[in-house]
């Protein structure tokens, strides 16, 4: 395994490489949307946080608490997705996802208290859960290396503008409507979109390798996670997606209304220019990682910084050190804005977690190894969301945002060591 080790580290250049068709091009692009859908389904209860508890009977907490339902089920479905898209068609994998989300949805939608509530974000995490590895495995089969590693940042920023259509849009629905309008609408969306997949997105057939027991398969996918080449992705995984989901999808809207007074339309507006910012970094970390080549310096260098901006962040609260120092009560809401697009364009840096382990993986067990890297993605988001929701209701917010950067750190650190050659060498 010492040969495979470099590449994870430096990329090699193509010379001649095939042109992506405009065929290809169009199935990525309408996979793509469904992890759109899954993005504007996670986020919706940043802006819509109170009047659901208050409509569900139950308190603003409890709410996210069980929000957190999808990202356990998201996570829990990440192995058998996995071997699902190295078994059969991606294009039939990805319409019985589709059939689950509409479900979910509409589920969400009729939601009567916290019960029906938390079955249908299950329902939703389990349906949603390879929205975004479809694409991804598509790419992964039909793409260079390094054509990957810029098409998996466009497909992420594409997806990621699912986030933009929680913000002020959903604030528009959810103020002349209601919550269960936004999820309505999604359910809608996923009627077209899997339409779509069926005129689109070829049924190719999956390359035939030894098949294996159904559980053995499911083995690999635990054990690709541990191995010495994935085992430090794998921790950064873990935080660096949650940090960026748990601020968006939950607390930044109610950082800017509850501490800073916004309106819902206001933080609205404000959530919308952070999310640009998260839909604008993976592709900008996919140019950045075709010009230089530095993938594991640059996930270091991003990540540190991404931290050290939410402590400053926390600190603007009212009555910590950053507001007492320039004789104020509390940092404005502009400054906030100015930190959370600066924490989006840093902390969203995936698709070079993708490109790393696509590298290190074989084209027969690439849907399991991206499985393994996405199992850690959400998982550690869940894990995230059920840690700061007690942490916000015993210290508040400022503390959610410091846990938040401690986790990055810790992480981004021990990714950093095990990722080392002479690291992976030794542990091979």
């Amino acid at each position: 395994m010492n040969s495979a080790a470099e590449p994870a580290m430096k990329i090699q250049p193509e010379a001649d490489a095939p042109r992506v068709s405009m065929a290809l091009m169009a199935a990525l692009v309408i996979l793509t949307c469904g992890h759109v859908l899954s993005n504007l389904l996670r986020t919706t209860p940043a802006v819509a946080l109170d009047l659901m508890a208050a409509d569900l009977k139950s308190s603003a907490q409890t709410v996210a608490a069980l929000t957190s339902a999808y990202h356990f089920f998201f996570a829990l479905l990440q192995i058998p997705i996995g071997v699902a898209l190295d078994r059969y068609s991606i294009r039939s994998v990805s319409l019985v996802l589709f059939a689950g989300t509409v479900t979910g949805a509409s589920l969400a939608a009729t939601s009567s208290g916290p019960v029906s509530f938390f079955v249908a974000q299950a329902m939703i995490g389990m349906a949603t859960s390879g929205m975004l590895m479809c694409p991804m495995a598509l790419a992964a089969k039909k793409l260079t290396p390094v054509q990957f590693g810029l098409w998996s940042g466009l497909i992420l920023s594409l997806g990621n503008a699912g986030m933009l259509l929680s913000s002020s849009p959903l604030a528009y629905v959810v103020e002349h409507w209601g919550w269960r309008a936004g999820f309505w609408i999604a359910a809608a969306a996923g009627v077209v979109v899997a339409g779509l997949v069926m005129l689109i997105v070829p049924a190719d057939k999956p390359v035939r390798g030894e098949r294996r027991a159904l559980l053995a398969e499911m083995g690999t996918v635990v054990r690709l996670g541990m191995s010495p080449l994935l085992r430090g992705i794998v921790i950064l995984a873990f935080v660096s997606l949650a940090v960026q989901i748990v601020l968006r999808g939950l607390w930044a809207g109610p950082w800017l209304m509850n501490l800073k007074g916004l309106s819902r339309i206001e933080a609205g507006n404000a959530l919308a220019l952070f999310t640009v910012a998260l839909v604008i970094a993976p592709a900008l970390s996919g140019i950045l990682d075709r010009k230089l080549g530095k993938r594991r310096l640059l996930l270091l260098v991003t990540q540190l910084l991404a931290a050290a901006l939410f402590v400053v962040m926390a600190l603007g609260a009212p009555g910590y050190s950053l507001a007492s120092a320039f004789g104020l009560t509390l940092m404005p809401a502009s400054f906030d804005v100015v930190m959370l697009v600066s924490i989006g364009l840093l902390v969203c840096v995936q698709p070079l977690i993708y490109a790393m382990t696509r590298q290190v993986s074989g084209v027969e067990n690439v849907g399991k190894a991206m499985s393994a890297v996405n199992l850690s993605f959400f998982l550690g988001t869940a894990v995230m969301q059920s840690a700061t929701s007690p942490i916000a209701a015993a210290w508040g917010l400022p503390a959610v945002l410091i846990s938040m950067a401690v986790f990055l750190t810790v992480c981004t650190l021990i990714f950093f060591a095990l990722t080392r050659p002479a690291a992976q060498r030794a542990s091979a």
